[in-house]
């Protein structure tokens, strides 16, 4: 990941966006920290990223195999440019902002797994850009995961590697977890100066390969 020292020029930088979701006010990290539950909404507007983060490519492998687990990329065109949702002749405004997860049981026992994710930037340098993600199953909060991405200059693209350590987890909610898909999700907030600008959800299913 490009990685420089802040910027000290602070001209041009974009003021903290409010969310009705959250009486009117800026969402700080401290407020998704403290979330005990899964948003019912999003807590920021798909324009709230001013900064023109795009995520191109994820991958997810189990650190102790080197077992990729699972890799997406964003669709390219014809003439190489990468497909995004302006393409669409109807655009959904949470269009990217939503995955879903199949995985088999044996997920649930790993217990470390690396998250590579690539990304671009537009025309301002991101300061501080850090994500808050955390996981629930139903209205149990199973695990916040804190990290930093760092500084990014502008128009660049930037690949980091994320480390997840996962809880062990009673066998009872494990097994709860695999009778129940979809009823595992996650929200990730994305900050830049502390101000929130993106956050995406996902859902996830523990029981593929499975007979039903």
């Amino acid at each position: 990941m490009s990685v420089l020292r802040e910027n000290e020029n602070r001209e041009n930088i974009p003021k903290p966006v409010s969310s009705p979701e959250n009486n009117g006010v800026p969402v700080t990290p401290e407020d998704v920290l403290r979330l005990q539950k899964v948003s019912e909404k999003y807590l920021c507007e798909p324009d709230a990223n001013v900064y023109e983060i795009d995520f191109t490519r994820f991958k997810i492998r189990d650190l102790d195999s080197g077992a990729v687990l699972f890799e997406i990329a964003k669709p390219v065109g014809s003439d190489g440019s990468e497909i995004t949702c302006e393409h669409n002749e109807h655009i959904d405004p949470n269009c990217g902002r939503f995955v879903r997860y199949q995985f088999t049981p044996q997920f649930l026992k790993l217990k470390t797994v690396g998250a590579t994710v690539e990304f671009t930037v537009g025309s301002l340098p991101v300061n501080r850009f850090r994500m808050i993600e955390k996981h629930f199953f139903r209205d149990k909060l199973l695990k916040t995961f804190d990290f930093e991405f760092g500084f990014c200059i502008p128009y660049s693209r930037n690949t980091c590697e994320h480390i997840y350590e996962f809880p062990s987890l009673p066998q009872d909610l494990v097994n709860d977890m695999i009778a129940n898909p979809f009823e595992t999700r996650s929200d990730s907030f994305y900050f830049v100066d502390n101000c929130l600008i993106m956050h995406n959800k996902a859902d996830y299913a523990y029981n593929g390969g499975m007979q039903t």
